[in-house]
């Protein structure tokens, strides 16, 4: 019988994919902030909306953005056998970071008093580096998971071998 030994990614390794990972997820959020701002402003100052509502449709519009490059191109490789549990629980841990931006938004220009354009910049930004956190475990933890890695070809080639031999004497009857 032949001795196998499990062979699993060293710290150093998990920790440069962890690093990469949260590069691209950056790249990505990059881009959402840039939508998310923009939009916000214009909505805000341009139009004249109130800054909670400017926010909850510019934060909207970022996480329709942002669900298209997470699913398409950072965790691509990643299970997508029930799209319908993922868009649910992305909706979900999207909508939770969206609160705590919003919340914060909130307290910074009704409780705090910071109430020009700038401050509301201020407390947008902080609310969004607060739920960034927030969405980047949950999305990584919950919604796109991770496919189960093969720890061992050879244990893998050894059970598909004891799968087939099982199923040869149902096939002679």
């Amino acid at each position: 019988m032949t001795s196998t030994i499990e062979t699993r990614p060293s710290l150093v390794q998990r920790l440069r994919g962890l690093s990469a990972e949260a590069v691209g997820f950056a790249l990505i959020g990059a881009s959402g902030v840039v939508v998310n701002f923009g939009l916000f402003w214009i909505l805000n100052n341009a139009v004249g909306l109130a800054s909670l509502r400017s926010n909850i449709a510019a934060t909207v519009v970022a996480i329709a953005t942002n669900y298209l490059g997470y699913r398409y191109w950072l965790y691509r490789d990643r299970d997508a056998a029930s799209r319908k549990r993922e868009i649910t629980l992305f909706l979900l841990f999207s909508g939770i970071g969206m609160l705590i931006e919003t919340g914060t938004l909130g307290f910074t220009q009704y409780v705090l008093g910071l109430d020009t354009s700038f401050e509301r910049l201020g407390g947008k930004f902080l609310g969004l580096a607060i739920a960034t956190v927030f969405r980047f475990v949950s999305y990584r933890t919950w919604v796109f998971k991770a496919m189960p890695e093969l720890e061992d070809p050879a244990v893998v080639q050894e059970a598909e071998l004891l799968l087939a031999a099982e199923e040869r004497p149902a096939l002679a009857n």
